[in-house]
């Protein structure tokens, strides 16, 4: 018997470093490490033992024989990574794996006193930071965050139907009360606090800001109600207390556009179509789950501007479609590319995936009930969003292969459109900020013109990769930070930790400590036990606060 990796992989090779006889490709140090959509377990290496799975932070490995049938793909996917490629030389001696020398690239002399930073953001990008300063530092380590609730991207952005997706935060919630860590959360640089106060008090600074905004289309009609970024339906959806609990309407539109073609594409598009009793089950928020009992939406069309062959959603993302309980996935063909990509297409390619899919015209009138399903619309693009009284009635696209009305454009009725064509940064009050990539300019993690502050995650290099992506990101940066500390660049800081929580609850009354998340979290935990659901996410910052404030004030006896 042998392991397999499935959907929910992250990418972040905590397998590679367990396993006993280096069975898991690629590896950080390989080329091709980044690049793939997922690391694969080579069936003529793996001995069975297990290890990799229980290292892994989001449960995505399983014994090839206990596979359901909808990840027994997985199996082949993972040996035809290997397909053509010699096994690896066995090792002489007692040890299954040839080690390298011992390597120790984020690490101080042991007589370096520890470093006070500051890593303002407690999504991934930030948690592997700080886990890097913890694990490998004496670093004292100040965890901020904007939100009066610690997560990021793992609390607000993976869709609730990814529980073990979700495991990873368990990793990271491990650290939140780990005695050289404070946490200040519902502080705000550029509200709160500077930028320079904020170096003022610490050794170093990094910023794990995130991506939090999303690109426009810039089509006429685009800033109509029905129109929705992705960004602000996922953040509805998962609860987040800056979303509007009654912002998007479902009891009226039949169908729904999306735009783009990346996995928050196909998460959303899911999620418009699941069961409701199913997500019942997950921390899906209370009123998206009311929403979506309410909801009149049948179908879910996914337009892509380019060919299936060149889509930006990951093969295993849109395998998980296929299986969907009750929801069709179809191809749209009205292109005669698309079908011909499809055909051409090798069984590992991504277009491949679509092969045996039925191929339909979509119809400008919305479904007439039936079964709910998802298409996959290629080489069509958004031109206009057409409404009355500012609701949305129709989109029209891009028609390459009908040319219905003569100009190669189709109106397709739809009361909703969601534009899911990607993330952007926004600056960051006392950093420099380049508008075009949305980033902030750095060297290896060093914010340019600024000593002792760095950045990591999207900030740093733009909204591309997954969680574990993060992982190496934050290995650089650290490395960087480390670096700089051991040649004497770092500014002396002028204030303590001390004195920056005093400056902080100045400012904010209402700052949460790790006391008061651990609060939020069992208050969560609580309702969770009551519905039958792994937690109830408190929706409203004044509901996170409260909760913080009451739960240390039980705990404190008061």
């Amino acid at each position: 018997m042998t392991y397999a990796i499935t959907q929910t992989c992250c990418n972040d090779a905590t397998c590679v470093a367990v396993c006993p006889v280096n069975c898991i490709h690629p590896t950080p140090e390989e080329r091709a490490f980044g690049s793939t959509e997922m690391l694969h377990i080579d069936p003529r290496a793996c001995i069975d033992c297990g290890a990799c799975a229980d290292a892994c932070p989001v449960d995505a490995i399983f014994p090839v024989d206990s596979l359901s049938a909808g990840q027994r793909e997985y199996a082949d996917i993972n040996a035809a990574y290997y397909e053509g490629g010699e096994p690896a030389p066995e090792a002489e001696g007692p040890n299954f794996h040839v080690w390298g020398e011992p390597v120790f690239e984020r690490s101080l002399p042991s007589d370096f006193g520890p470093l006070r930073v500051a890593v303002v953001g407690t999504g991934p990008a930030g948690m592997y930071a700080a886990q890097d300063l913890l694990l490998h530092t004496a670093a004292e380590v100040t965890l901020i965050d904007r939100l009066p609730v610690a997560g990021g991207l793992v609390r607000y952005g993976v869709a609730p139907d990814h529980p073990a997706t979700k495991k990873v935060g368990d990793t990271f919630s491990r650290f939140h009360s780990h005695p050289r860590v404070r946490m200040q959360l519902g502080i705000e640089v550029g509200r709160d606090v500077t930028a320079e106060e904020l170096s003022a008090h610490h050794d170093a600074v990094i910023y794990a800001v995130g991506a939090s905004t999303d690109k426009r289309l810039g089509v006429p009609g685009e800033d109509s109600p029905g129109c929705v970024s992705a960004t602000a339906f996922v953040a509805w959806y998962n609860a987040h207390p800056e979303a509007v609990a009654q912002g998007v309407d479902l009891s009226a539109a039949e169908r729904v556009v999306v735009v783009g073609n990346g996995n928050v594409a196909l998460d959303v598009a899911r999620i418009l179509v699941a069961d409701p009793e199913a997500l019942a089950g997950t921390d899906i928020a209370a009123h998206a789950l009311d929403a979506l009992r309410a909801s009149r939406v049948r179908e879910v069309v996914v337009l892509g501007r380019r060919g299936p062959e060149d889509a930006a959603y990951t093969r295993s993302e849109l395998l998980a479609l296929k299986h969907l309980p009750g929801v069709e996935l179809v191809v749209d063909d009205h292109d005669p590319r698309t079908a011909a990509a499809i055909d051409a297409a090798g069984a590992g390619d991504r277009a491949g995936v679509l092969k045996g899919l039925a191929r339909v015209r979509t119809d400008a009138a919305s479904p007439a009930g039936g079964e709910r399903r998802i298409v996959l619309r290629f080489h069509s693009e958004a031109v206009e969003v057409l409404g009355d009284g500012g609701a949305v009635r129709s989109v029209r696209v891009t028609d390459g292969g009908g040319q219905r009305d003569g100009d190669g454009t189709a109106d397709l009725s739809a009361g909703l459109l969601l534009r899911a064509i990607g993330y952007r940064g926004l600056p960051v009050p006392g950093l420099p900020f380049d508008e075009a990539s949305g980033t902030v300019p750095h060297e290896g993690g060093r914010v340019a013109g600024l000593p002792g502050s760095y950045v990591v995650g999207w900030i740093k290099r733009g909204p591309s990769g997954g969680i574990g992506a993060n992982r190496t990101c934050a290995a650089e940066t650290v490395g960087t930070l480390l670096a700089d500390a051991v040649a004497g660049t770092l500014p002396a800081a002028t204030g303590d930790a001390k004195a920056f929580r005093r400056l902080a609850r100045q400012r904010n009354r209402r700052v949460v400590d790790a006391r008061g998340l651990a609060a939020i979290d069992r208050a969560e935990r609580d309702r969770g036990r009551r519905d039958g659901r792994p937690r109830v996410k408190l929706a409203t910052v004044e509901e996170l606060v409260a909760t913080a404030r009451s739960g240390r004030l039980l705990r404190l006896g008061r």
